[in-house]
């Protein structure tokens, strides 16, 4: 006679999926998490707790164990296979977060975590949420990656990369080591943030530099804050700690909606929109070589305490920044006098033409302070490849729908004066305004006075007087009412009243440019 045995019940089944659950979570891991302390850093669960609203948090995907057919063998242990991934809430408005656990196996990721990442990535695409990663791990993991049988497949993180782009904010925090391929995912993030002496990218760790071309180098030296926020400006801006870190994160996205298909987010605001700030009628020096902080300039026209500085240590001699009018996002642009007197270079140029995409893939209007000498020259800047660079800035400009005003504040020279959006009729601006310390040239008066007229003043009786008296002549010709005379300014405005004009010119502008162009598939950017 056979015995049936009763099934369990339905509590104790559940208590063992609890169980299973808790043993993945820092309170079951005392060990890993204090290793992870000794680091100076906080877990990946931390970090998303303290990244999000309280208690928002929901992960998906805790229970999922690594693929163990690899160098790992059967008793390979990764929980949650190195990866957090779920959905929170960031200021209340809902976003997809993955974050590389370094408890686990380094923080790499297995077949298995990597599709967790794949299914947050088209869970924040077809829902409408920005999409954040926490980087902190050593990417691919080897013991399962050395096998053709998987390794053949590739993956479509990229297509999904390229998709999300810009339709949803994509963010990368960098707060360990994150080589190769989150040092991919980072190129395709629209800010990546870093936290100096703890976080590094690169292609390869210094390990694998060490045994593939034999260059000895530390993981500060080859891929730290110093090397990627500084230098290459691959990261866009580096925090102290972790907290400062989630901070940044939250701020940025602030200005930005949820994604491209909602409005911007309109903050309250009790700065009044006709404030006028009465330095600022000297705040520009007649002298031409004297320097000024144009970052001064920028946080007295926008809303008070509302400036968001991006890649403030590379490309120093131009200023991006997102702030608010009246409540309204907005991107400044801006040369910056204080550095290299705030010509345009190859590194000013990729700083702002991407900031440019992102602020009209969003919505945000785009302001620009002009005080700009002309472009990089030499064969520094031909080496650079600055004609072809260059061209970005303006082809993203070009390419924009959202509203663009510009305000000349001292020089508007050259080329860049274009690139800087000068002149209504160069890009259609909505608001094109000068002060009355502007001028406006081809390029610097001297400089037009050396090459055309060396002949002319060479053999005057007085070569220096003559010189002298060609460009105090060719001066008079540059200032404001002579831009304004033929209607390619609007208006010379007094430099007090910019904040209460640009908001009101925004005011009467509409969100977007209507469809305009040729039917093409598609635009190529000249890099």
């Amino acid at each position: 006679m056979t015995v049936m045995r009763e099934a369990p019940a339905m509590q104790a089944l559940l208590e063992t999926v609890q169980a299973a659950r808790a043993d993945v979570l820092d309170a079951k891991r005392p060990d890993a998490v204090a290793r992870q302390r000794k680091r100076g850093k906080l877990t990946a669960r931390e970090r998303i707790t303290r990244l999000c609203d309280a208690e928002s948090f929901r992960e998906v995907g805790g229970l999922v164990q690594p693929m163990r057919e690899g160098d790992g063998g059967p008793d390979l242990k990764a929980p949650a296979d190195g990866i957090v991934t779920g959905t929170g809430r960031i200021d209340g408005r809902p976003v997809t977060i993955v974050a590389s656990d370094y408890t686990a196996l380094g923080g790499s990721i297995g077949q298995v975590g990597r599709q967790k990442m794949l299914r947050a990535m088209r869970r924040a695409g077809d829902t409408g949420m920005p999409f954040i990663m926490l980087h902190d791990g050593g990417g691919h993991r080897i013991q399962d990656g050395q096998d053709a049988r998987t390794f053949s497949q590739g993956t479509p993180v990229f297509d999904l990369f390229a998709q999300l782009s810009g339709w949803v904010p994509v963010v990368s925090a960098v707060m360990g080591p994150a080589f190769a391929g989150p040092t991919n995912y980072s190129a395709m993030a629209d800010f990546v943030v870093m936290v100096r002496d703890h976080s590094a990218m690169g292609m390869a760790g210094p390990a694998l530099v060490k045994a593939g071309i034999g260059e000895d180098i530390g993981m500060e030296a080859l891929g730290g804050a110093s090397m990627h926020v500084d230098t290459s400006g691959i990261a866009h801006l580096a925090t102290p700690d972790e907290d400062a870190c989630l901070a940044s994160v939250r701020a940025y996205l602030s200005y930005l909606p949820s994604n491209a298909g909602q409005s911007v987010p309109i903050a309250a605001c009790d700065d009044p929109e006709d404030r006028r700030e009465e330095w600022l009628l000297d705040s520009v020096p007649t002298n031409l070589r004297k320097g000024y902080d144009m970052r001064r300039i920028i946080a007295a026209i926008a809303d008070k305490g509302s400036v968001l500085e991006i890649r403030p240590t590379f490309a120093r001699n131009i200023v991006v920044c997102f702030a608010r009018l009246a409540g309204r996002p907005v991107g400044f642009i801006a040369n910056q006098p204080l550095v290299a007197a705030g010509m345009i270079d190859v590194p000013a140029s990729e700083k702002a033409a991407h900031f440019i995409a992102v602020c009209d893939a969003f919505g945000l209007p785009l302001i620009y302070l002009i005080d700009v000498p002309g472009n990089a020259i030499g064969s520094a800047a031909e080496r650079a490849g600055l004609g072809r660079r260059s061209g970005r800035m303006l082809f993203e400009l070009g390419c924009a729908t959202v509203p663009r005003l510009s305000v000349v504040l001292r020089r508007g020279y050259g080329g860049a004066f274009i690139m800087m959006n000068g002149g209504q009729p160069s890009f259609g601006a909505e608001g094109s305004f000068i002060w009355p310390s502007a001028e406006i040239c081809a390029m610097s008066v001297e400089g037009s006075v050396d090459v055309a007229y060396r002949s002319d003043y060479a053999n005057a009786p007085d070569p220096a007087a003559r010189r002298q008296a060609l460009i105090d002549g060719i001066r008079r010709n540059l200032g404001p009412l002579r831009a304004a005379a033929h209607f390619h300014i609007d208006d010379v405005i007094d430099p007090r009243d910019t904040r209460p004009v640009l908001i009101r010119t925004l005011a009467d502008a509409p969100a977007r440019r209507p469809a305009r162009g040729y039917p093409r598939h598609r635009a190529i950017s000249p890099i």
